[in-house]
């Protein structure tokens, strides 16, 4: 078993050898899936699903119509996910160089991914959602994920998460920490991305439930190693204050309440001839990713081909007409379209690629009608 691991489970063999390079990715997934964990590849090297087949990489379709988990084949990322040991050791038996990823949401799994990236704090409305912070409080010497969720933590009247040696806590090769909880009551926790305005829980730390996938321990990327502290390797039950809090944010489905739709194309030419500014701009950029990112909700049922086309075709019409460069706009609709679909990076960039051409031919201007 990995060194990195060292399992101490009850059903784990402390003395067994540790493995060759070359055993150890199978080794990890095979760990992972005997817990109910379902595991799927990772690309070697990197933090991202391996790449689809031929077919699905060409093709546009769904998960749920894909005919490759039949035959064995690993596409279209965490949707993969498998328990099968057979299945695992023919995928990491044959590609040794895999890295391993687990499926959250059926792993049963909520993981508090904490950032610690070098840069500036965003406005103090987008740093614990939902919960003001005065002007004249001093925010000097917050700079990471580690301190919001240190400050949440301290006003709800609890230890941090990131101390929490009661859970299964894995350094990131950047210096962040994933901690791990199994949920016990059944719900459906929603994934979220750190400021994110419409569903966040601070600053700098993501949610990895349902609808995204975690990076397994002991898995080695080219930045390093995803490495266990202490000897816990069994997900603690989420608490009940982290619960509810990831309630108060937005992070549980609303009950009887359809999942977001498109904004109506003469909805957005009304905002674009409101008119300009750097806000504006950003706001506008906002409106138009929404739909697409929103299809990250849910695993299959979303349109997200129709979303992305749509998405791409209007920034394209903004770029011909000079509100956005087609750069950033392009950069921004990849990167929310490859969250909202890990492992399609292929099928996305043609999709993008198609709308764009389509709507540069039709520039959107500021009066909301295209020439």
């Amino acid at each position: 078993m990995p060194a990195e691991l060292q399992f101490s489970c009850s059903d784990s063999r402390p003395s067994d050898p540790d493995p060759s390079d070359a055993e150890r990715s199978l080794s990890i997934a095979s760990w992972c899936a005997r817990r109910g964990w379902p595991v799927h590849p990772l690309a070697p090297g990197r933090k991202t699903p391996a790449a689809n087949c031929g077919r699905c990489r060409a093709d546009s379709h769904s998960p749920d119509a894909c005919t490759c988990y039949a035959v064995g084949r690993w596409c279209h990322g965490f949707h993969a996910a498998t328990l099968d040991q057979d299945r695992i050791h023919h995928w990491w038996g044959s590609r040794p160089d895999f890295g391993v990823g687990v499926s959250c949401g059926p792993a049963g799994l909520v993981v508090i991914d904490i950032d610690a990236h070098p840069v500036d704090p965003p406005a103090r409305d987008r740093i614990l959602p939902g919960i003001p912070i005065a002007g004249h409080v001093d925010l000097t010497g917050l700079a990471n994920g580690f301190h919001t969720i240190g400050v949440l933590a301290a006003l709800r009247g609890h230890p941090s998460p990131a101390d929490d040696s009661t859970t299964l806590r894995v350094r990131t090769p950047s210096g962040g920490l994933h901690v791990w909880y199994r949920v016990g009551d059944g719900r459906s926790w929603m994934s979220s991305v750190g400021s994110n305005p419409s569903r966040a829980l601070a600053w700098q730390i993501d949610v990895r439930a349902v609808g995204s996938y975690i990076i397994a321990p002991g898995t080695t990327t080219k930045h390093g190693t995803y490495r266990p502290l202490g000897d816990t390797r069994v997900p603690a039950p989420l608490p009940l204050w982290l619960a509810q809090e990831l309630q108060r944010t937005g992070h549980l489905p609303a009950p009887h309440i359809p999942a977001p739709r498109p904004v109506p194309p003469r909805a957005q030419q009304a905002i674009y001839a409101a008119g300009g500014g750097r806000s504006r701009m950003q706001k506008t950029l906002a409106l138009v990713l929404a739909p697409v990112a929103a299809c990250g909700q849910v695993s299959e049922g979303a349109g997200f081909s129709d979303t992305l086309n749509r998405a791409a075709f209007t920034l394209g019409g903004l770029v011909a007409a000079g509100r956005l460069s087609r750069e950033q706009a392009e950069e921004a609709l990849h990167e929310t379209a490859v969250a909202s679909r890990p492992g399609q990076e292929r099928r996305i960039e043609q999709i993008i690629r198609s709308g764009f051409e389509a709507g540069l031919s039709k520039p959107l201007h500021g009066s909301g009608r295209r020439v």
